[in-house]
Formats: structure tokens, sequence, C-alpha cells
């Protein structure tokens, strides 16, 4: 999987978010607020093909957590991105 080319992190009012513009027809606009551990993930995964795996290990080196717990971690990280349309 990867991270959309047209998502960016953008800094607002000290907060690290991706602005996602409403579609056609839609006229919400979507705003995801990234945490430390997220902006880690995104920063180190953005413009590379990468798996579970792949982030579970950037947190267990940014971190030094257990696979288990990298890898619940990064699961969740991953399918919100992919609920929002962001991984393709």
């Amino acid at each position: 999987m990867k991270i959309r080319d047209q998502y960016q992190v953008c800094e607002m009012a000290g907060e690290h978010i991706i602005v996602m513009p409403g579609r056609y027809g839609e006229s919400k606009t979507r705003i995801l607020a990234l945490n430390a551990s997220s902006l880690v993930l995104w920063e180190q995964l953005q413009g590379r093909d990468f798996d579970l795996d792949a982030a579970a290990q950037v947190l267990m080196d940014e971190y030094g957590i257990e696979l288990d717990t990298a890898r619940r971690d990064a699961q969740r990280w991953i399918d919100k991105l992919v609920e929002c349309e962001i991984i393709a």
C-alpha cells in the first residue's frame, strides 16, 4: 500500500492535520488530525510502498515497543487511512 500523493500533512495552530476536500457533489471537507506516532508513521512511510510489518517496524524503532503492540497500533493507523481513502 502507499499514501496517495495528493494528501499532505500541514501544521495548523500547533496540530498536524490532513485536509481532505469534499468530492464532487459533496460539500463536506474532512480534517484528520495526526498524533505524534501517526505523524512519525506518515513521515517515515510517505512516498514508498509499505505493509503492516514495515509500519510496525517504524513504531518499534521509534518507541522501543514490542511487536504485538506495534502491529496493533500500526493496524489502527492503516485502517483509519484506508477508511479515509488516503492509502491506495
